[in-house]
């Protein structure tokens, strides 16, 4: 399945992405079928070419959901803005410091 999704090209700390299509299961650093804009959030500029963007929609192309979004803000498409899933980090509770001299219980289940 073709999807478009935003591939990052930007140097360290200074990220800008291609909007490219690709298959969904390719790598992002790998090859792409087609090159349709480019989107740097430091600037918030962006440039997406249209007729591209739904010449491939036509096709049955995908997008994800952050190409969505982009896409519904540019005004290439309409709708509404999808709410993007942002996984949490688990949270790591460090172990509480032990003393010399002080007794430590270990438990060990069977």
């Amino acid at each position: 399945m073709l999807v478009l999704k935003l591939r990052r090209i930007g140097k360290k700390h200074q990220p800008a992405y291609r909007l490219v299509v690709t298959e969904k299961r390719s790598k992002l650093s790998g090859k792409y079928l087609a090159d349709l804009g480019w989107y740097n959030p430091l600037s918030k500029q962006f440039n997406f070419d249209k007729e591209g963007i739904l010449g491939w929609f036509k096709n049955g192309a995908q997008k994800t959901d952050t190409v969505h979004n982009l896409l519904v803000k540019a005004g290439i498409i309409e709708g509404s803005k999808i709410a993007i899933k942002m996984p949490k980090k688990a949270a790591v509770k460090p172990a509480p410091p032990v003393t010399e001299g002080q007794a430590v219980s270990v438990t060990i289940k069977e």
